[in-house]
C-alpha cells in the first residue's frame, strides 16, 4: 500500500468502516428508550408557561391571585423570582461569555417582552388540566410598543429599540447611542481595491433569507426536582448536559456541585437544544412547591418561543480574471439575532469565502436585534445563508466566462496552505477531492432532458470544532467493555465512539457497551454540537483504549511473570515468550488470578477545526403554471476524513440535504404586520416529507484529518450548507432566472416566471 493510499483513507481497519447495528437501536425501535416525556416521578406536578401575545410590550402588571386560589395549583413564578443578575456574565466553557440577565429574561421575561411567545410566567399544579386552567387565570397587563422583524429595518436610525442599554461593539469599540446593532465584525486580507482593479469580470448581487426552524420532532421538555437536601436534579432533552448544568447553576446562583443533569434520549436538536428554556423555570417551581415539576412545550411554543435561524441580508461581490482566477471578494452580511445579542454572524462571516482562494478579501458582519425569538444554532449556523450568496455569484461568474462550474471551482479551490479571510490556514483538506468526485459521478455525467429542467451544483464548508470530552470504561470478566461517555447521542455517536474504542483495543464493536452518563457520573464534556462528538469524544475513546491496553499488558505481565515491556499487543492479542491470550481470554483470567480490575479513563480538549467540505448536485423541474419546484435527483458528496460508520455518515448527509432543500423551497417564519408568527404549526410551516424529495444519493470522500489518529472529521453540519445554493443554481439553469431570496416557494417562482 502506497503512502498516498494511507493518506487518502485506504488504511485497513477491523472495526472502522463497518456498519454494526447501533447499540441503542433495539430500545429506539421498540419504544423502550426513555425520553423526558416518558419520565414519571412520585408526586410529580405538571407545569405550563404563560406567553406574551405581543411582539414588543412593557409588562405593567402580572395578576396571579386568581390562579393561586384555584384548587390544585401549587406554585406560580415570574421573572421577578430570578436572583439579581444585572450586569452578570458567566464563561460557559468553549461557548464563551454569556450575559446572564439576557439568558434569564429569555426564560422568563422581566420588565418587558420582546417577541411574541416570550415566556412571562409559569404555573405548577397537581394535573396538567388544572395547570392549563390556572394559566388562563393569570392576567398580564401590557403597554404595546412598536416592533420590527426584518434585519435591515431594525438597523435603521428610527427603528424601535429593543434594549435601551445596548451599544454597538464595533471591532472592540463601544458606541454611544442606543441601537439594535449589537456587534460589527470585520475580516480582511490583501488589498480589495487592487484586487478588483485586476479583475476582468465582476459580479455583485444582494440576497435575502427568512428565518427557519430546526424542526426537531420532540418538543422541549424538562423535569426538575429541588430536593430537601438542596440538591437540584434535572432530567431534560438537551444537547449538552454539562452546558445545561452550568446555565442553571448560574441563573439560579447556586453552586454547580448542587446541580446534576440527567440527559434523556433526545428526539432531535440540530443546535436548537443547547440553550436552556424550561430547565431553570421548572427548578424555580419545584423549589416553591416542594415537588418534582414537569414542563413541556406545545408545537406552537417551540416555533414561537425557541430559537430559529437568523433572517439575513447579504451583498456579495467577486472579481475574476479572464482565465477564471479569483482576484478579490467583498461581503456585507447582516444577520438578525432575535431579541437578545449573540447570534451567528461570526461563523457566517468566517464561512462566506471559505471554499476558495481569495488573495484579496473583506467581510463585514452585523449582529442585529429584532422582535423574534433569540436565534440559535441550526447545523452549521450562519454558513448556509453565506453559501446561498457566494455560490450563486461563483456560478454566475463561471457562466460569464463560459467555464464549466466544476472546473471554475477546481481552479480556485481551497487546499492545504490556503488562508481563510478570518485568519486560519488550512492543513490537508478534501475540497478538491469532493469536486473531482462530483465531476466523475454518474449524476454529473448523466444527461438531463426535458422542458423546464435544470441541473445545479454548489459547495459548502463548516469548520467543525473540538472541545473537551471525557469518558471512562471498565473491562468485564467476559471480555466486554462498559463505556461511559458524556456526549448526548443525537445521531448514533454512542456507536461511533464505541467503534473507535473497539478499534484501539482490537475487539468488536458489539463487545463495547456504551452509555451516556449524567453530570455526576463522567468527567466534563462539552455539548453535542459543532460536529465534534465523533472527532473529540472519539479521540477521548482512543486515549481511553490506550490506557486500558496498557493496563491489560500489566495484567498479562503479572500472569506470565515478565516485565510489562516484554508483552506485545497486536490486533487485540497479547503475547510474550511464546505465550498468547486474546483480549477476552486475558479478561477472563484477571479475577481468578486476583489481579486488580481494569478501569480506565481519558479526557481531551483538542483545539482547531476539522474542516468539512461538501459539494452537492441537484436536478429540478419547474412547473411554469404553479411555480412548484420538484427535486428530480440529488447527490451529496462530502469529505468525512474517515467514515467510522458509513451508514451514519450517509444518514447525516441525507438528513442535512433534506433540511437544506426545505430551507430552499418552502420553510420560513411568516409574520403579520404586528410581528406575530402566523404559521406556528407543522401544518402551516412546510417541511419536506418523503413525498417531496427523491432518495438522496451520497458519495463519501475520505481525506484523513491530520489531527486525529484515525483521520476523523466532523460530518453532521456541512450537508446543510450547499442545498439552497445548489437548488437556486438548478432553478436558474431551468428558467434562466436568478433567485436571490429564500424560500424559493411556488408563489415567488410563479410571480418571477409570469413577469419574465
Amino acid at each position: 500500500m502506497s503512502t498516498e493510499d494511507l493518506y487518502l483513507g485506504k488504511k485497513s481497519y477491523s472495526v472502522l468502516g463497518q456498519r454494526p447495528v447501533r447499540h441503542d437501536g433495539a430500545d429506539k425501535v421498540t419504544g423502550k428508550a426513555v425520553y423526558t416525556s416518558d419520565l414519571q416521578l412520585p408526586n410529580m406536578a405538571q407545569g405550563r408557561i404563560i406567553r406574551s401575545p405581543h411582539a414588543h410590550a412593557k409588562i405593567k402588571s402580572i395578576y396571579t391571585a386568581a390562579a393561586l386560589k384555584l384548587p390544585g395549583v401549587l406554585a406560580v413564578v415570574t421573572g421577578e423570582d430570578w436572583p439579581n443578575l444585572e450586569e452578570k456574565f458567566a464563561i460557559m466553557g468553549e461557548a464563551g461569555a454569556v450575559n446572564l440577565h439576557h439568558l434569564a429574561n429569555n426564560c422568563l421575561a422581566k420588565g418587558k417582552v420582546v417577541y411574541k411567545g416570550h415566556a412571562v410566567a409559569a404555573v405548577a399544579a397537581t394535573t396538567l388540566a388544572i395547570a392549563e386552567e390556572a394559566a388562563r387565570l393569570i392576567k398580564v397587563e401590557y403597554e404595546i410598543l412598536p416592533s420590527v422583524t426584518w434585519v435591515l429595518d431594525a438597523m435603521k436610525p428610527d427603528a424601535p429599540i429593543l434594549l435601551p442599554s445596548l451599544r454597538t461593539d464595533s471591532m472592540g469599540k463601544k458606541g454611544t447611542e442606543p441601537t439594535n446593532i449589537a456587534t460589527h465584525i470585520q475580516f480582511e486580507q490583501g488589498n480589495i481595491a487592487e484586487g478588483f482593479k485586476q479583475a476582468d469580470v465582476i459580479v455583485e448581487r444582494e440576497f435575502r433569507t427568512a428565518s427557519v426552524h430546526q424542526g426537531y420532532i420532540e418538543p422541549h421538555v424538562s423535569v426538575a426536582l429541588w430536593n430537601e437536601d438542596n440538591r437540584l436534579k434535572i432530567w431534560t432533552s438537551t444537547q449538552g448536559s454539562f452546558n445545561c448544568r452550568q446555565q442553571v447553576s448560574e441563573l439560579l446562583q447556586v453552586p454547580v456541585s448542587q446541580v446534576v443533569v440527567v440527559p434523556c434520549e433526545i428526539g432531535g436538536g440540530f443546535g436548537g437544544k443547547i440553550t436552556v428554556y424550561l430547565e431553570p423555570v421548572a427548578a424555580l417551581l419545584s423549589r416553591r412547591c416542594g415537588r418534582p415539576v414537569k414542563l413541556s412545550m406545545q408545537r406552537n411554543e417551540v416555533f414561537e418561543g425557541t430559537g430559529p435561524t437568523p433572517g439575513s441580508y447579504a451583498k456579495v461581490k467577486i472579481g475574476v480574471k479572464k482565465d477564471g482566477t479569483i482576484t478579490a471578494g467583498e461581503a456585507w452580511l447582516a444577520y438578525d439575532c432575535g431579541a437578545f445579542p449573540g447570534g451567528v454572524i461570526g461563523p457566517g462571516a468566517m464561512c462566506v469565502f471559505s471554499c476558495y482562494e481569495f488573495p484579496n478579501a473583506k467581510v463585514d458582519g452585523y449582529d442585529v436585534l429584532d422582535n423574534k425569538p433569540h436565534t440559535q444554532a441550526y447545523r452549521a449556523p450562519g454558513a448556509t445563508q453565506a453559501a446561498f450568496a457566494c455560490e450563486q455569484v461563483i456560478d454566475e461568474l463561471a457562466a460569464k466566462l463560459k467555464m464549466d462550474p466544476i472546473e471554475f471551482r477546481l481552479k480556485n479551490a481551497a487546499k492545504e496552505g490556503t488562508r481563510r479571510v478570518d485568519g486560519p490556514v488550512y492543513p490537508r483538506v478534501g475540497f478538491i477531492e469532493t469536486l473531482k468526485a462530483a465531476q466523475n459521478s454518474d449524476h454529473w455525467k448523466s444527461k438531463l432532458t426535458g422542458k423546464n429542467r435544470g441541473r445545479g451544483i454548489a459547495s459548502g464548508f463548516w469548520f467543525n470544532i473540538g472541545g473537551a470530552s471525557s469518558c471512562s470504561a471498565s473491562v468485564n470478566d467476559d471480555g466486554s467493555v462498559t463505556l461511559v461517555e458524556g456526549s448526548t447521542d443525537i445521531g448514533g455517536t454512542r456507536t461511533s465512539v464505541a467503534m473507535q474504542l473497539a478499534e484501539t483495543l482490537g475487539i468488536t464493536a458489539q463487545d463495547v457497551r456504551p452509555q451516556v452518563g449524567d453530570t455526576d457520573s463522567v468527567g466534563y464534556t462539552f455539548l453535542t454540537g459543532g460536529s465534534r462528538v465523533t472527532f473529540a469524544t472519539g479521540l477521548a475513546a482512543y486515549k481511553l483504549g490506550l490506557d486500558l491496553q496498557e493496563q491489560m499488558k500489566q495484567r498479562a505481565a503479572a500472569l506470565w511473570d515478565v516485565e510489562s515491556a516484554a508483552v506485545k499487543v497486536e490486533n487485540g492479542k497479547y503475547s510474550s515468550n511464546g505465550k498468547s491470550l486474546t483480549f477476552k481470554e486475558l479478561a477472563g483470567k484477571i479475577p481468578g488470578a486476583k489481579l486488580d480490575p481494569v478501569v480506565g479513563r481519558a479526557s481531551v480538549s483538542p483545539e482547531g477545526s476539522t474542516n468539512g467540505f461538501g459539494t452537492h448536485i441537484c436536478d429540478v423541474e419547474v412547473d411554469p403554471e404553479t411555480g412548484k419546484v420538484t427535486i428530480l435527483r440529488y447527490t451529496a458528496i462530502q469529505d468525512a476524513g474517515k467514515a467510522v460508520h458509513p451508514s451514519y455518515v450517509e444518514g447525516q448527509m441525507q438528513g442535512g440535504s433534506v433540511q437544506g432543500i426545505g430551507w430552499a423551497l418552502n420553510e420560513e417564519y411568516f409574520f403579520d404586520d404586528q410581528s406575530r408568527m402566523k404559521n406556528a404549526s407543522f401544518l402551516d410551516y412546510r417541511m419536506p416529507t418523503s413525498l417531496d424529495v427523491p432518495m438522496i444519493e451520497t458519495i463519501i470522500v475520505e481525506v484523513p484529518n491530520p489531527s486525529h489518529p484515525f483521520g476523523v472529521r466532523g460530518v453532521g453540519e456541512t450537508p446543510i450548507v450547499p442545498p439552497p445554493a445548489t437548488v437556486a443554481n438548478a432553478i436558474h439553469a431551468a428558467t434562466g432566472l436568478r433567485f436571490t431570496e429564500l424560500p424559493m416557494s411556488p408563489p415567488k417562482v410563479w410571480k418571477a416566471l409570469s413577469t419574465k
